[in-house]
């Protein structure tokens, strides 16, 4: 039996059999995601003898999911919200960055045996090394304190940037930010600081002072697409790298002013979504997904 994906040049013939291996992806509502069409496609290409599927899955049943990966021999799962710091108690081990974030998204099982990775972080740091731009020894402004902005702290101090300057209002999440910062200082060398974003004075001179500014809140993405944390082109400088990690819309309204500003790496979270999945991916396989292609079928508009 062959299992018919679609790609941009047709149809792609991949396997689907008593030798399939099947890997889910665990969240609730989740029926909207993207995953399933890049990870698929790419099972497809490289020829591997693999299906990703999502299940409906909350809290309420997060026990008996994690269990039947075991039961079922599945290779592992993704995981997203709300299960990212839940489902940790149900896990065998946890990766250095999913210790520090206290959050997982990717699952891996070798043998019974379940450890947690997070690759969002991983994502944020290949997509700019994609685009030939090391997190090395950078100084980094990043707005946020949840699921994106948490991973993307952590990872870019474990990659070597010299400083990150974390701003974000003080809701829900300011313990998050605060418990971010500890973490970073206690078992990385990179300088790590924390401020209300209402300091505006402060948030411009950070800005000012980075090399790589990164908003990782969900300012831009409906419904706030019409809105943005930085108004004024002013505020950056041409040199500098400007990411925003909504993806949709394709440009948002920061990436507008960046490039208002004249600066010339002005990025969305697109490259991030496809480097986080082909981390999770070659912890599942061994192999490297073909992120081209796989961009060139979900994202290049027709």
């Amino acid at each position: 039996m062959t299992n018919q994906i679609t790609g941009v040049n047709g149809p792609i013939t991949g396997w689907l059999d008593g030798h399939t291996y099947l890997i889910g992806l665990m969240a609730y509502p989740i029926r909207h995601s993207m995953s399933p069409t890049m990870h698929n496609n790419a099972f497809a290409k490289l020829g591997l003898n693999y299906t990703y599927l999502c299940f409906e899955i909350g809290n309420d049943k997060l026990a008996s999911a994690v269990d039947a990966i075991r039961t079922l021999d599945m290779r592992g799962s993704n995981v997203s919200m709300p299960n990212k710091k839940e489902v940790i108690k149900y896990l065998d081990k946890l990766s250095p960055a999913s210790e520090m974030c206290d959050a997982v998204n990717t699952i891996v099982n070798d043998q019974g045996v379940l450890t947690g990775y997070t690759t969002d972080g991983i994502g944020f740091v290949q997509a700019l090394k994609a685009e030939g731009i090391e997190i090395k020894d950078k100084i980094i402004t990043l707005t946020g304190a949840g699921g994106a902005a948490t991973p993307i702290a952590v990872q870019s101090a474990l990659d070597g940037a010299k400083e990150i300057k974390m701003f974000n209002i003080q809701d829900d999440k300011w313990v998050q930010a605060e418990k971010n910062v500890q973490t970073i200082q206690e078992k990385t060398a990179c300088k790590v600081s924390l401020t209300d974003l209402s300091n505006q004075a402060a948030f411009k001179q950070a800005i000012a002072e980075s090399d790589i500014y990164c908003d990782a809140t969900s300012v831009g993405m409906k419904p706030l697409e019409d809105k943005t944390l930085v108004s004024d082109p002013s505020w950056f400088h041409k040199e500098m790298v400007v990411f925003d990690t909504v993806y949709a819309p394709r440009t948002t309204k920061l990436m507008e002013v960046a490039q208002a500003a004249g600066v010339e790496h002005v990025f969305n979270g697109i490259g991030m979504m496809i480097e986080q999945g082909a981390a999770s991916f070659k912890l599942w396989t061994g192999q490297d997904m073909p992120t081209d292609y796989i961009r060139e079928i979900m994202f290049t508009d027709k």
